[in-house]
């Protein structure tokens, strides 16, 4: 083997050690992450269940609200301004 192949072989054997310490905390990052996700997955499928399953029939009876409004105020206005604009 040449010098610069066992220096590399070295170098390499040296750092083995920091390489797979980083290698495994990546790997655990990468699955605390997953499983994250699929956490957050099922629980957003879980409440969209129980917001579907709780949520009032549309086609039930609703109570009707009848509200009544005066405009005689509002359409004497758009009277007099239309009066105006004729003249």
């Amino acid at each position: 083997m040449s010098q610069k192949k066992v220096d590399k072989y070295k170098k390499e054997k040296n750092n083995r050690e920091k390489l797979k310490k980083r290698e495994r905390r990546i790997l655990s990052l990468e699955k605390v992450v997953v499983t994250l996700v699929c956490i957050v997955i099922v629980g957003w499928i879980g409440y969209s269940a129980y917001d579907l399953m709780t949520r009032e029939d549309p086609d039930a009876e609703q109570e009707v609200v009848t509200t009544e409004m005066d405009v005689t105020a509002i359409s004497d206005y758009m009277n007099s301004l239309s009066q105006t604009e004729a003249e």
